[in-house]
């Protein structure tokens, strides 16, 4: 049987379809079926930024677990934070002063929804949305919300520092203003 060149590339293109399908659905269990499809699908997608994705999410999950002294930690010894309607904090002993909260009566919760890492890997930025969970002192839930982004940067042993954190809170919902407590 003769077979051009346009049956050579159907053949090549379905079987390059079959295959990538296979791919799809079958992921790793560090590495979810979709997450495959968003990273296919990601024209900016950079594997090299998962490192700084996994530091990220370790960061919010030992803050989650350990609190202000689990945050602080992180930070770099010349780190800034910058929060909504606050002065800078510059320095890793100022944010300390600021990060002493116990995890049984705060939690900062955050996951990152992306990140961008230099070219020369050792620096880099994440971002996302957290809440803040509190009680008022009539014991009531408190619950503020927001976007942050953090950058980052490898200290001398590898090991990925904050340098700067800056977040703004949410705007109230559109009825807040018209709700009688």
């Amino acid at each position: 049987m003769h077979c051009g060149l346009a049956g050579i590339l159907m053949a090549g293109i379905c079987l390059g379809a079959t295959s990538t399908s296979a791919q799809l659905q079958l992921g790793t269990p560090s590495q979810p079926a979709s997450a495959l499809t968003d990273h296919l699908t990601d024209p900016g997608y950079d594997a090299s930024i998962q490192p700084l994705l996994e530091a990220d999410r370790r960061f919010a999950a030992e803050t989650k677990a350990g609190g202000g002294l689990a945050f602080m930690s992180w930070f770099a010894d010349d780190a800034v934070t910058l929060s909504n309607g606050k002065p800078a904090v510059q320095g890793k002993q100022a944010i300390a002063r600021g990060s002493d909260w116990d995890a049984k009566d705060y939690q900062l919760l955050w996951s990152p929804e992306g990140a961008r890492i230099g070219p020369s890997h050792d620096s880099g930025v994440t971002w996302g949305s957290y809440e803040g969970h509190a009680r008022d002192h009539q014991g009531n839930a408190v619950v503020t919300s927001g976007r942050y982004i953090t950058v980052w940067k490898k200290d001398t042993a590898g090991k990925w520092k904050v340098v700067l954190d800056a977040s703004n809170q949410a705007p109230p919902e559109s009825n807040a203003c018209c709700s009688i407590h």
